[in-house]
């Protein structure tokens, strides 16, 4: 196995989601099946972008691409995926990040591989680019962003530091990864009421909602995300909102949820309240399982917060 640097460019000729696929010509298929089963990151080119290296993954499988001849398909492990919770430069005090860009006296390459869409990563700087995308302490950065004195979680946080797969597994670490970019995303605003609240503290009353939930494989990606208030997260969870297939109006299960209640906890023009950066909207897809899935399927247990 190895690991590797993957272009991603939106809106290009390549079909990539990449939380769930990863679209290429064969020209790089020995280099990704190369990479099965283990990490990937992902990279945007200067002409696509400012992010620079952005998110982290893992390669399931390999796939010819159906019905059209020298393309593959690389699955992207459900689960896997966690965008970084700063998005890392291309180049640090002058110099890349790659071994492989770098000329002897730490200067950048030009052409080679610079210009692959596809590029072996050794595990040190694989590790180097995680730790600066997803630093060690990002739960005590959490923990204390609000509350200076700290806490028992930032305590707890801190006792060592985590080895970087670790990190990119264990689902505390992935749950405060994921909430920071939701909340950041949507500007700490519930999609569902528009209103953005903050306590005494100043720290945001929005929380972060997976759409489909990790357990039934969806991702970490803030594509599968929604910001929202408390009561407005128990209800989608519960499937007593939800969005319908134009991707903005919300969906109420009126049979459960009092109109009084609906007057007072959702936007008043009944659609979601949507990121500046298209690229954080929701994805159709997500919306779709959960209204096809969640939506007036499930009971909700115990009282309502509103009763």
């Amino acid at each position: 196995m190895t690991k590797l640097v993957l272009l991603h460019k939106a809106n290009s000729i390549y079909d990539d989601e990449p939380d769930v696929v990863y679209d290429f010509p064969r020209s790089y298929l020995t280099a990704v099946r190369e990479a099965l089963g283990d990490w990937i990151i992902y990279y945007e080119p200067v002409k696509a972008g400012p992010r620079g290296y952005f998110a982290v993954a893992k390669i399931e499988q390999v796939i010819p691409k159906p019905g059209v001849e020298g393309r593959f398909l690389a699955m992207i492990e459900p689960g896997s995926f966690l965008p970084f919770d700063t998005e890392v430069p291309r180049l640090i005090d002058g110099s890349p990040l790659e071994q492989a860009l770098t000329e002897p006296d730490g200067t950048p390459k030009k052409g080679g591989a610079v210009q692959l869409a596809v590029r072996r990563l050794p595990d040190e700087d694989f590790a180097r680019i995680v730790r600066l995308g997803l630093p060690d302490d990002l739960e005590r950065q959490e923990a204390t962003r609000y509350d200076p004195e700290g806490s028992e979680v930032a305590e707890e946080a801190g006792i060592f530091e985590r080895p970087v797969l670790e990190r990119l597994t264990r689902r505390p670490y992935r749950d405060v990864a994921f909430r920071r970019k939701v909340r950041e995303a949507y500007d700490y605003r519930c999609a569902m009421s528009g209103l953005k609240l903050r306590n005494g503290g100043g720290r945001p009353e929005v929380q972060a909602a997976h759409i489909r939930p990790v357990e039934h494989n969806g991702s970490d990606s803030v594509r599968n995300g929604l910001a929202l208030s408390g009561t407005l997260h128990w209800m989608f969870d519960r499937g007593l909102i939800s969005v319908a297939d134009d991707n903005e109006t919300i969906l109420v299960s009126r049979n459960k949820v009092p109109g009084d209640v609906v007057d007072r906890l959702l936007s008043p023009d009944g659609k979601i309240w949507q990121p500046e950066d298209k690229r954080n909207w929701p994805h159709p897809a997500n919306l779709k399982w959960h209204r096809e899935n969640i939506f007036g399927q499930m009971v909700a247990e115990g009282s309502a917060p509103w009763e």
